[in-house]
């Protein structure tokens, strides 16, 4: 008979998760449950629900840090930083669309899967930002890692190892973040006119100057034509994307020094704060791909110089493929029309063919479909043998989310 066990304490996720270990009995983990469509589908008998371990324990502005039970509402804990002008530098995405859920999910949906968002390329990964957390490993033990500054480090970084890990290796029952203040003013710098290649030189460009861009994305024509943002939609065009923030008069003196830079490459216009932030939140939210599309969807890392050669594999020869560009070409939101098999064959072959490889993982699919085809990037023989061998140390009878990333993991 299936089980769900409701933990409200450390020690009740310990008595849980021993209890599993003596009779062999693996749990799948939730805590709102908006993530399950992400990885492979988990096969157990039993769930382990960590909704009590929600709220706001910590939080002290001044410090630029916040503590929190992994179920606590993303939205409960922006809401608290937007009353501070505070915010999450790693830019968290809202996927809740995207995989047809009706909330943004906690804030260890979002550590536990290292997601973040545009600005990504100047603040780093949700991962840069995970301070510390409590927790129970798959063993049954109880783990404490890290605290509230972020040199407290002296044995093994273990925030970095579970960030990512998509709950596989530790329950967590609390953690602390970084969080840094807003700035005052935002604009984007739009090249208009250009294609995938153009644009990943464009972007580069204003990467390498002195202008603090903190998202560089590009969109087809395909999908500028429907965006929510009027101005885009209405020209029609391909269009590269560069945002500043900052202090005002700091980021009008950028702006204008930065579109006199990026003029070679064709036209240039402005998004003041409305647009822009309307523009970003679509990027990073993959709204593009959302509202009705059911097509499968791909989230793909290569090097940003291989990214123009990688849509040209793609693009052209899979049905339905349209895909968009963030973080200066370094990521490729891709959506499919493949329920079947996802086009995992030609992606991952347009991956082996480029000069310096890349990560492809499945975001949005049928659980069928993630059964039957790799979700994330097969790792080479000794990565796959480092991987099973931190399973084993966390979790060694496959207690926590098995299978959840790969199978026997």
């Amino acid at each position: 008979m299936s089980e769900t066990f409701r933990p409200e304490t450390l020690d009740q996720v310990s008595d849980a998760i021993s209890w599993a270990n003596s009779d062999l009995k693996p749990l799948e983990m939730i805590g709102t449950g908006t993530k399950r469509g992400m990885g492979r589908p988990v096969q157990t008998a039993h769930t382990l629900d960590m909704s009590a371990f929600n709220g706001i324990s910590l939080y002290e502005p001044e410090e630029l840090v916040l503590g929190a039970g992994p179920a606590t509402p993303l939205a409960e804990i922006e809401a608290a930083l937007d009353a501070k002008n505070q915010q999450f530098a790693f830019e968290p995405p809202d996927l809740s669309q995207l995989l047809g859920v009706e909330n943004s999910g906690t804030i260890g949906g979002v550590v536990s899967c290292n997601l973040a968002g545009p600005r990504r390329i100047k603040d780093g990964a949700a991962r840069d930002h995970f301070l510390g957390f409590d927790g129970v490993s798959g063993r049954g033990q109880a783990v404490k890692s890290g605290g509230r500054v972020m040199k407290n480090v002296t044995g093994y970084d273990l925030p970095k190892l579970i960030c990512g890990s998509y709950g596989t290796l530790v329950a967590m029952t609390a953690l602390v973040v970084k969080v840094l203040p807003k700035p005052e003013k935002q604009r984007t710098v739009l090249v208009q006119g250009v294609d995938a290649s153009a644009a990943v030189k464009a972007l580069a460009s204003g990467l390498n100057g002195p202008y603090e861009v903190s998202g560089a994305a590009w969109v087809p024509a395909s999908i500028a034509a429907r965006s929510g943002v009027s101005y885009i939609q209405s020209t029609g065009e391909p269009v590269a994307a560069l945002r500043l923030e900052g202090f005002g008069p700091s980021v009008e003196y950028r702006c204008d020094s930065l579109r006199k830079r990026l003029a070679e490459f064709g036209a240039t216009e402005e998004l003041h704060t409305e647009n822009s932030v309307a523009f970003w939140r679509e990027t990073r939210d993959v709204a593009p791909f959302c509202n009705g599309d059911d097509r499968v969807v791909w989230r793909i890392s290569v090097a940003p110089t291989d990214a123009p050669g990688v849509l040209d594999q793609i693009v052209p020869t899979v049905k339905g493929a349209e895909a968009y560009l963030d973080w200066a070409g370094g990521l490729i939101w891709l959506a499919v029309d493949a329920p079947r098999q996802g086009a995992h064959e030609p992606i991952r072959d347009a991956l082996a063919a480029t000069p310096h490889g890349g990560h492809a993982t499945l975001v949005r699919g049928s659980a069928s479909l993630r059964t039957g085809v790799p979700v994330f990037q097969p790792q080479p023989g000794p990565q796959a043998a480092l991987t099973g061998k931190i399973k084993d140390a966390f979790d060694p009878n496959r207690i926590l989310n098995p299978g959840r990333m790969t199978e026997g993991v």
